[in-house]
């Protein structure tokens, strides 16, 4: 038997660092959304019991390094289950893009796992585990639009996104999440506009209202140590997008549009641009 879990991609349409905890985490409030381009995981039940993981991208660990592996132990350990699993990850999503490609692959490997061993687990139980693994991983969860905050294990949803086009552009490089983190200092950041102003503008179906308050304060420290991507977020302003911001900790850059004609525009003309450039709808849910 065979189980194919579809990993949708996140982008952030805000991102505001409060805080840093007593934890050693730092606060956030986020209004996130779920496109259509997705990663792929094939679930085959073995019967030794053991972890095998298998990827297209030659790159990637598939040891305990891997955020579905790190899930699938994390599941195994609590709810003592002596199965084995082979998973095959067809990788779509950009890796190290402020896309959220590992952890939606987590996420998915939770909600498979929670059906082919029928735990019979509720969202939140899955989150207390992904929150384990990783910031995004309860969102991924999920899916959908929602208002995230804490550290982001605090999923709220929200009201889907009024219907448009997004470009996700991301060029030759990679961001490290840990390394900006460990760059920025809340007290020096300028707070974008906030998340609850987006979410006002969602909930209320005005799309213009929406586009004006994207924002991500974690721009100040990606942008500096990568100032290239000022370049492509205003040439990606001047084709037209509305909403311009950068996606988590970066490198891709994303911006709305609801005219058809100018998101195809916009598209082929950073196609010559950037090296992966992706036109995708937003999913109302996982």
């Amino acid at each position: 038997m065979e189980w194919i879990e579809r990993a949708p991609a996140k982008i952030n349409l805000t991102l505001d660092v409060l805080y840093k905890r007593d934890d050693s985490y730092h606060e956030l409030e986020m209004v996130m959304a779920s496109v259509d381009l997705a990663d792929h995981l094939t679930f085959t039940p073995l019967e030794k019991d053991e972890i095998k993981i298998y990827t297209n991208k030659a790159f990637l660990p598939v040891d305990t390094r891997n955020h579905v592996y790190q899930a699938v132990k994390l599941l195994k350990e609590k709810y003592d289950i002596h199965k084995g699993i082979k998973i095959e990850i067809d990788k779509k999503i950009p890796v190290a893009a402020g896309l959220g490609g590992g952890s939606t692959d987590a996420a998915a490997a939770l909600r498979a796992l929670n059906k082919i061993w029928g735990l019979q687990l509720t969202k939140e139980e899955l989150i207390v585990i992904g929150n384990q693994v990783g910031s995004d991983v309860p969102y991924s969860i999920v899916g959908g639009t929602a208002f995230v905050s804490g550290r982001g294990e605090i999923v709220r949803p929200i009201r889907a996104i009024p219907p448009c086009w997004v470009i996700l552009a991301k060029p030759r490089l990679s961001v490290s999440t840990k390394t900006i983190f460990r760059m920025l200092s809340v007290d020096a950041l300028d707070h974008p506009p906030t998340s609850r102003a987006v979410e006002t503008a969602i909930e209320a179906g005005d799309y213009r209202k929406m586009c004006q308050n994207v924002g991500n304060a974690l721009e100040q420290v990606t942008f500096k140590k990568h100032p290239e991507l000022i370049q492509l977020k205003e040439r990606m302003q001047k084709y037209g997008l509305d909403g311009v911001t950068m996606s988590g900790s970066g490198p891709t850059i994303i911006g709305f549009s609801q005219n058809t004609s100018r998101i195809k525009r916009a598209y082929n003309s950073l196609r010559g641009f950037c090296e992966e450039v992706y036109m995708v709808r937003l999913l109302t849910e996982e």
